[in-house]
């Protein structure tokens, strides 16, 4: 019998899930799966420009798991990128840590603790029942200007 397989460690489940070439519909395009903790190893190693030690450390597997992830995902990735595939990234062995959610209405904030499965939106606040909830760093938008006005609508990030 094989040995169970130990979660992963991530910082978060990306806010960006899924990736496609510009210029193809989707129903022309296959997809490749990327696993959330083969998202965070590239992140780790690529982007942070960690160490393979100190990235195995953070997402609490072995140096050698570690590199099996990483490799993986970017053969994934490449795969994607030379074939012309779209990347969805879902699913996974991992524990995200706690994430903090507001309700819209009221602004009344919680935590959901972490747990080894993909963190779904809670369904409604447990303070006011509302169910307009959004994750606690979600962008607000001040009453008065409702979206509108130099920005066309759009959220542009910070200060736009």
């Amino acid at each position: 019998m094989p040995r169970p397989c130990k979660w992963r460690t991530v910082a978060g489940v990306p806010s960006a899930t899924y990736f496609k070439p510009a210029g193809i519909p989707l129903r022309l395009l296959s997809e490749v799966r990327l696993a959330v903790e083969e998202m965070e190893a590239i992140r780790l190693k690529d982007l942070e420009g960690l160490e393979q030690e100190e990235c195995a450390q953070r997402m609490s597997i072995s140096r050698p798991t570690f590199h099996r992830v990483l490799k993986a995902a970017r053969r994934k990735i490449a795969d994607a990128f030379m074939n012309g595939r779209a990347i969805r990234v879902e699913g996974g062995n991992f524990a995200a840590p706690g994430q903090m959610f507001r309700c819209a209405p009221y602004g009344h904030t919680w935590e959901i603790s972490p747990e080894p499965v993909v963190p779904a939106r809670p369904l409604a606040c447990p303070i006011c029942g509302s169910v307009r909830v959004v994750p606690a760093t979600a962008p607000t938008v001040s009453p008065g200007r409702r979206g509108r006005g130099p920005g066309g609508g759009r959220w542009r990030g910070e200060g736009g």
